[in-house]
């Protein structure tokens, strides 16, 4: 028979490239890290431009060191100093976002052989190592631009700060909390310069998936598994609504835990993907010494992946089980 190949898939055609991906995923990122920008002033901007420009230069230079072909235009290493900058304060050091770019690049990601060999989310291992290594720098936080008339941003603690210490000292998790649902929603609160603004966050989660360049069934299943068990262990609507828009939750959910490499391929594997991290996350955040779980969650998880990939795989339309030999 004529015009009958038989080829490895996938099968359809599509003209969605790796840099096509990558632009979607960045307009996504752009709302929420321009409200950065504006809550934090200048030197959110600055830090957010560090971290691009020296994830973009660790890739190029990796790749020539290494003798390997270049993919700097597949615009992976923007994403990646993208994200990387919005999960620092505005107040971190030059030299630490450097450090941080990096380890995400470098360690993470080339040496594990570039994009889609790698097997964590680079920004998420990154920020781990400087909120571990860099501890001070990392927890100094600033209320919004505005907020402040000195020349000197004011320092702040972030909801998820103030209310773990509300609970060590006073045994109180949420009666003390000192900003509003809707200031959190819109962003107006001390934190990282892309994790305050819920609004913008959910927006570019939408688009997303809106435009299936994710599913929602990892943000979904992380988000509701977290939201669910923080309502069963408190009792509170308004509580669990102040957790999923305080800290990392959203950014981690819509932007981090759905990274195409280091997440499982099957949609029940990115359910399983996404309790698991809304488990550990809230275990974390309950009874962890940290304030934050998102992304231990999500490095844990990535680790679990292949696992998770075995477990979900499915199989080939018509194949057969093998049939057991009988025994003599």
């Amino acid at each position: 028979m004529k015009g009958l190949f038989v080829s490895p898939s996938p099968h359809r055609a599509t003209n969605m490239s790796t840099a096509k991906i990558m632009l979607m995923v960045i307009i996504a990122l752009l709302p929420s890290a321009a409200a950065g920008c504006i809550f934090f002033g200048p030197r959110a901007a600055a830090v957010l431009a560090v971290c691009v420009i020296s994830c973009v230069v660790f890739e190029a230079l990796s790749r020539i060191v290494m003798k390997r072909e270049q993919t700097v235009s597949d615009l992976s290493a923007i994403v990646t100093g993208l994200l990387l900058g919005m999960n620092l304060p505005a107040t971190i050091p030059f030299y630490i976002a450097v450090i941080g770019s990096f380890i995400a690049i470098v360690i993470v990601k080339q040496l594990f052989g570039g994009i889609g060999q790698n097997f964590a989310n680079p920004a998420i291992a990154a920020r781990i190592v400087l909120m571990l290594s860099f501890t001070p720098q990392m927890s100094n936080w600033v209320k919004p631009y505005w907020y402040s008339n000195a020349v000197d941003a004011e320092t702040s603690a972030t909801p998820l700060a103030a209310q773990w210490l509300n609970y060590t000292e006073n045994g109180s998790s949420f009666k003390m909390a000192p900003f509003t649902l809707s200031e959190m929603f819109w962003g107006e609160t001390g934190g990282c310069i892309g994790e305050t603004c819920a609004a913008m966050l959910i927006l570019g989660g939408l688009f997303l998936i809106i435009t299936k360049v994710i599913s929602a069934a990892t943000p979904v299943a992380f988000i509701g598994s977290f939201a669910l068990l923080t309502f069963i262990y408190t009792g509170s609507l308004t509580e669990t609504a102040y957790d999923v828009l305080a800290g990392g939750l959203l950014i981690g959910a819509f932007f981090m835990a759905t990274d195409y490499a280091t997440t499982p391929i099957t949609t029940k594997g990115k359910i399983i993907f996404g309790i698991g991290c809304g488990l550990i996350t809230f275990i974390i955040r309950t009874f962890g010494s940290f304030p934050e779980g998102v992304s231990f969650s999500i490095l844990l998880m990535n680790l679990l992946t292949p696992y998770i990939d075995r477990l979900t795989k499915t199989s080939p339309f018509g194949a057969k089980k093998p049939v057991k030999a009988e025994k003599n």
